[in-house]
């Protein structure tokens, strides 16, 4: 084999290993969105209150806080591989459970289950694939994770659309009598056992391995990849890792006791990446829509065209980032979500009221929000998509990487579930133009934290951050 083909061959195997690893993040997108069909006819199924539905759509997120935070030690203390096939488990768990479920309490239960296991995936997989990828490829097979995020949105809104157009709604029975909302839920088990299967056939971490003592393993594994050096980059990374205790959270403060700086950068790119929004649209566009006058049908077609743009968006983005690189997208990003969102909040807020007390988009204002809406999600999805989750897998150094990459995960899915459980009180008590100012507003700040405060990492190496 030539050393042109011996390049090509281990591309391709860091890629499949990485892609592996990145159906974390399909289950991660596909966990979290396929309740957007589910919603109303689970309301409608336990008679549960605004209040009760948001808490059912997002008390799976504290679970995904919980998972974030402990995710990183267990993947620390026993791999990043076993910590892959343990969330596997969960999901699949989760997804037999939510469509079995009798009542709001114990679907919630199952529901938090399966955020655990989101949560655990939101931190393993960035940090293994960063820890497997060659500094140039480093961006592009990190924003994998992003990708198959979105593509687990997108293929999650897609099923629940064909059950609930083939049962004739949501709540109808569909196959063998059983509801089709049940079915949307059910639909997850297949990749959430492939993913434990495919966990099973990819190396550990390189860097775990080092960490271990485990140093001729690792050779292996950094061979494969195409480290040119295998003996110097063991000695680097032996350099930079812990290996008399496991990293702890006492890891991140400084010798005055504050947590150091680099740590609240991660901290704030989680808090505004959801902040500006991002996940009502995926959990309850549905409802959105037809609050403002749109079927159900119409309303699940525009959900998943904006899947579909989302998916087309990270692409941009794994095209990019290693170009263009980290910041400079991030910036981009913040200007058009910031001019998507206001228009969104102008629209939504200055539009009539129908008996209901919902917003009446007629003629141009229709069209208006809609090509807002997707356009935002164009906007997010080329920039605090994939780029934060690039960001949290390489911008700490080896010794904070899990316990950092933990707690910003930890935050970011705090912020979610206070997004995704105020959006139902404030859609009915305020309005979706008071919803969408208040994104507006993070999305202007996320422009100048990432202006101050975000430094670029294009093509460093991990041991040098």
């Amino acid at each position: 084999m030539s050393a042109a083909d011996r390049r090509k061959s281990n591309t391709l195997y860091v890629v499949l290993i990485a892609a592996a690893a990145a159906l974390g993040g399909f289950l991660f997108g596909f966990d979290t969105a396929v309740i957007n069909g589910a919603v109303a006819a689970i309301a409608s199924s336990f008679n549960a209150s605004s209040v009760g539905v948001g808490l059912a759509v997002s008390l799976a997120l504290l679970g995904s806080a919980f998972g974030a935070f402990y995710a990183g030690r267990i993947a620390d203390r026993y791999g990043r591989v076993k910590a892959m096939i343990a969330a596997s488990v969960l999901f699949t768990i989760s997804a037999i459970g939510s469509g079995l479920a009798l009542g709001l309490w114990d679907f919630t239960f199952w529901r938090l289950l399966g955020g655990i296991a989101v949560g655990a995936a939101s931190v393993i997989a960035p940090a293994y694939i960063a820890e497997c990828s060659p500094a140039h490829l480093r961006g592009r097979l990190g924003s994998l994770q992003q990708l198959a995020i979105v593509i687990g949105i997108f293929i999650a809104l897609l099923c629940d659309y064909f059950i609930a157009v083939s049962a004739g709604s949501a709540e109808a029975p569909w196959a063998f009598g059983i509801a089709a909302w049940r079915w949307m839920f059910w639909t997850e088990i297949p990749p959430a056992v492939l993913y434990g299967m495919a966990a099973l056939m990819i190396p550990e971490s390189p860097r775990y391995l080092v960490a271990r003592g485990r140093e001729q393993e690792a050779a292996k594994v950094l061979s494969k990849i195409s480290v040119p050096n295998v003996l110097a980059k063991i000695d680097e990374i032996r350099q930079t890792v812990l290996q008399d205790r496991e990293p702890k959270f006492s890891d991140l403060l400084s010798r005055s006791g504050n947590l150091l700086p680099i740590v609240w950068v991660g901290i704030g790119l989680s808090l505004l990446q959801q902040f500006v929004g991002i996940n009502v649209i995926f959990y309850y566009s549905s409802v959105l829509w037809r609050a403002v006058g749109f079927s159900e049908k119409d309303s699940l077609t525009i959900t998943v065209i904006t899947g579909a743009v989302n998916i087309i968006t990270t692409l941009v983005a794994i095209a990019f980032v290693d170009k263009f690189g980290r910041k400079p997208l991030l910036i981009l990003g913040s200007i058009g979500m910031t001019i998507t969102l206001g228009t969104m909040a102008f629209v939504f807020g200055h539009a009539p009221i129908d008996a209901d007390g919902n917003p009446n988009l007629t003629g141009a204002a229709g069209t208006v929000a809609l090509l807002a809406a997707n356009l935002y999600v164009f906007c997010f999805g080329f920039s605090w998509g994939p780029v934060v989750w690039v960001l949290l897998g390489e911008m700490f150094n080896n010794k904070i990487r899990g316990a950092a990459l933990s707690l910003a995960a930890c935050m970011q899915w705090i912020a979610n579930f206070a997004v995704s459980t105020t959006f139902p009180p404030i859609l009915e008590f305020f309005g979706l133009g008071a919803a969408y100012g208040l994104y507006t507003i993070s999305a202007a700040i996320s422009f100048f934290f990432v202006l101050f405060f975000v430094k670029e990492t294009k093509g460093m190496e991990l041991e040098h951050m």
